[in-house]
C-alpha cells in the first residue's frame, strides 16, 4: 500500500505529520511524494487564516484528481473546525478531529485489511507517540461569543506526543497541546482544545528516540509550549531539566512561549549553563495596550519588555553572543488606527529591538468574538503595515548580525548545498555559510561570527 502526506501550519503540525508517517512504515506501508499516485493521502490541514483553509481544500481536491479512488484522510485544525465542510469534499473517506487523531494509525489499517471501511476502533500508540491525558472539560459553545462552533474536541479521547523526522540535525518536539487563554482573535481553543502536556517521562523518552537516530539538536513545541503541565502537575522547569539530561543532544530551542510564561527561574537556570539556547520564540501580537487589553492578552507592554530585558541581562555577556528574539506580530486587528499601529511600531523599534520578526496581517475567523467587531480595518491598510513591519525586520535583523560580529559561537552544519556551500546555525540563531565539507554535517564547529 502506498501513502503520501502533506502538512500545513504549524511545526507541530509537522511533528504529528512525521509520527502518523513512521507508523505507517512500520506497517510495511510505502510513503510516496504528493504528486504520485497513492492508495491513501493524508492532509494534515490548518485554519489560521483563510488562505490556509483554501490551501487545504485545494490540496484535499489535487489528491482526487491526482487519484480517483484513493482514499483521502483529512485532520489537523481546519478539519476540527469545518468537519461537515470538508466532508463534502469529492474523495475525502474519512476526518479526524483533535480529540481522534490518535486513531488514524489504527482506523486507516483496519480498513485495509477488511477492505472496508470500519467502525471507530480502540486506538494503539503511534510508534514515538506518547499517549497522554485527556484533553479536558470539553469546549462548550457559547463562552459568550455569538457564532462559535457547533464541534468542540471531545474530553473523552486521549492526545499523543510526536516529534519530526526527515532532517539529519534538528527535530521539533510535541511536548504540549491546546490553550486556555481563549484570546477573540483565536480559533486555536476550538480547533485544538483545552490545554494539556505528555508526561515527562514521555517526553525523555521521544528526546532519545531521536538522540538515537543521531539527531543533535530538538526544538520544543506546543500551542502553549510554557504552560506545560497542566494536565500531570510538573512543571516547564521540570521538563527542561529532566530533558537537559538526555544523552545525544547537544542543543534544545523553546519554539514559542508566552511572555508571562517566561519566569526569572526558568531564565537563571538556562543561564547557568543548559544545553538550551540563546533564542527565544515569544508572541507579542501588538505593541498597543489598548489592542492587547482588547483581545485578551494575559500582559501589557510593560510586563513584555521587562522580561526582555531580564532574559539580557540574565544571559548576555561582554564578548559573548547577543540572545535572539523572534517576536510574532499581528498587524490589523480590529479597532488598529493608525496611531495604534504606530505605538506597535515604535514599541519594536526602539524598545525591544528584536532579531526578527514574524509579521501576520489579522485573519477575520468566523466563530470568533473580533470577526464580530465592526471597526475592521481594510486589506490594503493591513498590507501597508505588513510591509512596513517587513522593512523593520530587514533594518532590525541586520543591526543584529552586526552586534554579533567578531564573536564566537558554535554552529551546527546542515548536510543541504546550495552554490557549493552548506549552511547552519549559531546557538543564537544566525545563518552561516562556509564551503560543503561532508565531514562536518551534522557536527557542531566553534567559528567566529
Amino acid at each position: 500500500m502506498k501513502i503520501a502526506f502533506t502538512t500545513l501550519g504549524c511545526k507541530l503540525n509537522y511533528a504529528e505529520t512525521s509520527t502518523y508517517e513512521r507508523g505507517f512504515v512500520a506497517a510495511g506501508w510505502e510513503v510516496v511524494p504528493w504528486s504520485s499516485e497513492a492508495d491513501v493521502y493524508l492532509v494534515n490541514t490548518c485554519a489560521v487564516t483563510e488562505t490556509a483553509e483554501k490551501k487545504s481544500r485545494n490540496y484535499i481536491r489535487r489528491a482526487h484528481k491526482t487519484a480517483p479512488a484513493a482514499r483521502i484522510v483529512v485532520t489537523g485544525c481546519y478539519a476540527e473546525l469545518r468537519r461537515e465542510q470538508i466532508e463534502a469534499i469529492e474523495g475525502v473517506w474519512r476526518v479526524f478531529g483533535a480529540s481522534e487523531k490518535r486513531q488514524i494509525l489504527e482506523v486507516v489499517l483496519a480498513s485495509d485489511e477488511e477492505g472496508a471501511v470500519s467502525p471507530t476502533v480502540a486506538s494503539r500508540p503511534l510508534p514515538g507517540a506518547a499517549p497522554s491525558a485527556a484533553l479536558g472539560p470539553s469546549l462548550s459553545p457559547g463562552r459568550g461569543w455569538p457564532g462559535v462552533f457547533d464541534t468542540a474536541p471531545s474530553s473523552s479521547d486521549q492526545t499523543f506526543g510526536a516529534y519530526s523526522t526527515g532532517e539529519r540535525t534538528r527535530s521539533f518536539l510535541k511536548v504540549q497541546d491546546g490553550c486556555n487563554n481563549f484570546c477573540a482573535y483565536c480559533t486555536v481553543p476550538y480547533a485544538r482544545g483545552r490545554s494539556r502536556n505528555i508526561p515527562i517521562c514521555e517526553c525523555v523518552k521521544m528526546a532519545r528516540e531521536i538522540a538515537a537516530a543521531g539527531v543533535k539538536e530538538v526544538v520544543l513545541t506546543g500551542v502553549n509550549t510554557g504552560d506545560f503541565g497542566r494536565t500531570t502537575g510538573e512543571s516547564f522547569l521540570d521538563l527542561l531539566k529532566a530533558l537537559n539530561g538526555v544523552e545525544g543532544i547537544e542543543r534544545f530551542r523553546i519554539s514559542s512561549i508566552e511572555p508571562n510564561l517566561i519566569t526569572p527561574e526558568i531564565v537563571d537556570w538556562i543561564a547557568s549553563g543548559t544545553k538550551f539556547q540563546p533564542h527565544f520564540h515569544i508572541p507579542l501580537q501588538s505593541g498597543s495596550d489598548t489592542l492587547l487589553r482588547r483581545v485578551g492578552r494575559r500582559y501589557d507592554t510593560e510586563l513584555f519588555a521587562s522580561r526582555i530585558d531580564y532574559v539580557r541581562q540574565a544571559m548576555e555577556r561582554p564578548g559573548g553572543p547577543k540572545v535572539f528574539f523572534g517576536i510574532d506580530v499581528i498587524v490589523g486587528l480590529p479597532g488598529e488606527t493608525e496611531e495604534l499601529f504606530q505605538e506597535t511600531y515604535t514599541f519594536l523599534k526602539e524598545r525591544i529591538k528584536p532579531a526578527f520578526i514574524h509579521v501576520f496581517p489579522y485573519s477575520r475567523r468566523p466563530g470568533t468574538k473580533a470577526a464580530e467587531w465592526k471597526d475592521q480595518v481594510k486589506e490594503s491598510v493591513k498590507a501597508q503595515r505588513v510591509a512596513a513591519l517587513e522593512e523593520l525586520c530587514k533594518e532590525l535583523h541586520a543591526e543584529f548580525v552586526s552586534a554579533n560580529k567578531g564573536i564566537r559561537e558554535k554552529v551546527l552544519w546542515e548536510s543541504s548545498v546550495k552554490g557549493g556551500l552548506m549552511g547552519g546555525y549559531t546557538g543564537n540563531y544566525i545563518r552561516l555559510e562556509k564551503p560543503f565539507d561532508a565531514a562536518l554535517v551534522n557536527t557542531l564547529e566553534e567559528v567566529e561570527i
